[in-house]
């Protein structure tokens, strides 16, 4: 499952990672988010130990979403040591990323 991550645990879960990190930044009115939701539940369950995977929620957690310059959502940021090496803005298939995280594995 997904890490449920806020503006008080993302300098610790993601920009502090040693692993590569996928976080979803999402909403619950957001119908395309609903869509890219299961994918990354997916991705948590197939890259546990290998990547974490986690989500945001914009409309509690501004911050971070406003620091990256997150303006359409879904937008899935890829991590690594505490810099953004991917984003993917919309609905992608799995395997966009997956290939993000395999390509730092």
């Amino acid at each position: 499952m997904a890490l449920e991550i806020t503006d008080a645990t993302f300098d610790e879960v993601v920009l502090k990672s040693d692993k590569p990190v996928l976080v979803d930044f999402w909403a619950a009115w957001c119908g395309p988010c609903r869509m890219v939701g299961p994918i990354i539940e997916q991705i948590s369950d197939e890259y546990e130990g290998k990547a974490v995977v986690g989500k945001v929620d914009v409309d509690a957690n501004q911050e971070f979403a406003a620091k990256y310059g997150v303006r359409n959502i879904p937008t899935v940021l890829v991590f690594q040591n505490g810099e953004v090496v991917g984003r993917q803005v919309g609905v992608s298939p799995k395997n966009v990323y997956a290939d993000a995280l395999d390509s730092l594995l």
